[in-house]
């Protein structure tokens, strides 16, 4: 059993290692302005010698994209009384982590509808987290699809887009919807957790439903799944480690 204070110790270890990451990221943001500046292309042979530097990814192009797969006979989606204007509490287990939760019925209603109905179906146990974002400022956890890398299912996809933040920042234990770009219509089974304090720009759209919030348990994901970054350590990719959901239960 991991101690609060081992807990503890792994948050602020790994808060700290993200802090030099973010400074590198902007020096090299600097570096690759300047270098731009100053870049030539030669042509020489037929051959075009071009700076390797690149620009910052923006974070509006990996906003979490597309609705999950699932088969016709489960792609009926619910209809929004089905969350009752209320508020649902329950837990959402991941690689042994549980992780309290807090979904508002009456602020996301279809939204809220639809994921209430697949913890009823058992739909998420078993489904991985197939994404893990670290860059300064967009810090996401994606999870719920089935093929367990985010592909996407039109005939699982519904809308509109529900409680979304007009400021566009989406705080840190929110849970939100994930959705295909451009497209209000397009959420799914798939949804994601922030981790720390998130800025997702809106697109033509709008921006993506906030469903509710991780009221516990959030510093121990953090300290052993997050922790643990991504594979190669690229700032958009898989976990390191496989990220499961065990269980999702709502009442």
């Amino acid at each position: 059993m991991v101690t609060k204070q081992e807990q503890e110790r792994r948050v602020r270890d790994y808060r700290a290692r993200q802090t030099v990451h973010q400074r590198r990221q902007r020096r090299q943001r600097r570096d690759s302005i300047i270098g731009g500046a100053v870049a030539l292309v030669v042509l020489a042979g037929g051959t075009a010698l071009l700076s390797t530097l690149q620009p910052p990814t923006d974070p509006a192009a990996t906003a979490p994209p597309s609705p999950t797969e699932t088969t016709a006979a489960e792609s009926t989606v619910p209809d929004p009384s089905l969350a009752e204007g209320r508020t649902w509490t329950g837990a959402l287990t991941i690689n042994g982590i549980e992780l309290g939760v807090e979904l508002d019925g009456a602020a996301a209603p279809q939204a809220v509808s639809a994921v209430l109905a697949d913890t009823q179906g058992d739909y998420y146990d078993g489904k991985t987290c197939h994404r893990l974002t670290t860059s300064e400022g967009f810090s996401v956890l994606q999870c719920g699809s089935t093929d367990g890398e985010g592909g996407g299912d039109p005939s699982y996809m519904y809308g509109p887009i529900e409680n979304a933040p007009e400021d566009d920042v989406y705080t840190e234990g929110t849970i939100a919807m994930a959705r295909q770009g451009n497209n209000a219509e397009s959420n799914g089974h798939q949804f994601f957790i922030v981790y720390g304090d998130t800025t997702i720009p809106s697109d033509t759209a709008g921006g993506y439903s906030v469903i509710g919030r991780v009221t516990s348990g959030l510093d121990q994901l953090t300290a052993d799944v997050i922790s643990l970054g991504t594979e190669g350590g690229v700032t958009d990719g898989p976990p390191a480690e496989p990220v499961a959901i065990d269980d999702f239960v709502l009442q």
